[in-house]
């Protein structure tokens, strides 16, 4: 049975021009996506040379599962997904090692806030998202929207 009221517009402030239930589909739960912490208090926590790390194809540590595998940030070891076997996860419950970077999306989680956080804004882990990336397409990684090189001046 239809409904025979339209349904509600997000308003103009937003610019979208979708219906709630767009908007929900598109930025909500159902869609997946999900907002990055631009801060992080265990950024302390991090590997002083993260230039220098595993390929993203090496296997976990403790299993040799060959994917869905992390990067922890803080001792470089490798293991995998909460998905697989969960030996990131129970390597930060016996470390305390917050912070691991995703070999799959690269994408870095921070296990103490249980939140993602931006890689390519917070200055810290620019770097090794940068190296990751460059391991995993052979190329650096696009500049994030909104990211204006410095002019130089002559």
């Amino acid at each position: 049975m239809a409904s025979s009221s339209s349904p509600a517009v997000m308003s103009d402030e937003e610019g979208l021009g979708l219906s709630e239930e767009d908007y929900d589909q598109m930025f909500g739960s159902e869609s997946g996506w999900v907002d990055a912490r631009t801060s992080c208090d265990h950024l302390a926590s991090l590997s002083v040379d993260l230039t220098h790390i595993p390929p993203p194809h090496t296997p976990c540590h403790r299993c040799q599962h060959p994917s869905e595998n992390w990067l922890c940030l803080s001792c470089k070891q490798v293991l995998c997904s909460r998905f697989v076997n969960k030996h990131m996860l129970h390597h930060f419950r016996d470390t305390n090692h917050s912070l691991a970077l995703s070999f799959s999306d690269l994408s870095v989680w921070c296990f103490s806030c249980d939140a993602y956080l931006d890689a390519q804004l917070i200055p810290q882990l620019r770097p090794v998202h940068q190296v990751a990336y460059i391991l995993k397409f052979g190329q650096p990684p696009p500049l994030p929207p909104n990211h204006h090189q410095p002019s130089s001046t002559t």
